[in-house]
């Protein structure tokens, strides 16, 4: 069975422009990773967890910022890990400097049996739709494409 994910896209206007609120993953792996690695903040459910749920609280832990508002569905992708995610996009304002990401483990080098401590993001900016598209994993795109359509 495929792992399931739920995460948020915030997004602001700034003028006629939408904008939305992506992140970048941390460690070495996507160290110099830029066109294609950045994402929604989102994270894998825990039992019983309803979605939009276990996407707030990993919104809050990637970003350190709380997720408030009216909720959009924008629906469900597969990545290309197999992984599906659902995603939310709510109207927000951060500053991405103030960004807090929660750690985890992971072993590095790959199997090496070494294990190192990683902020899951290690940062978060501003994107216009057209600057989103190409800094998002592919695999997302589609959550800009209906979050354009609902909003724009």
């Amino acid at each position: 069975m495929a792992k399931r994910s739920a995460g948020l896209l915030m997004y602001r206007r700034n003028g006629a422009e939408l904008e939305v609120f992506l992140v970048h993953p941390g460690g070495p792996f996507w160290a110099a990773k830029d066109a294609g690695a950045w994402t929604v903040p989102k994270g894998e459910f825990l039992d019983g967890e309803e979605p939009l749920d276990a996407a707030k609280r990993e919104f809050a832990e990637e970003t350190g910022f709380a997720a408030n508002g009216d909720f959009i569905d924008l629906g469900t992708v597969r990545q290309t890990s197999g992984k599906i995610v659902n995603a939310w996009a709510f109207e927000g304002n951060c500053d991405p400097a103030k960004l807090v990401s929660n750690s985890c483990d992971i072993e590095w080098p790959p199997r090496s049996g070494k294990r190192i401590e990683i902020p899951e993001v290690d940062r978060g900016g501003w994107f216009n739709l057209g600057e989103a598209r190409n800094k998002i994993l592919a695999s997302q795109v589609g959550f800009l494409n209906v979050l354009a359509q609902k909003v724009g």
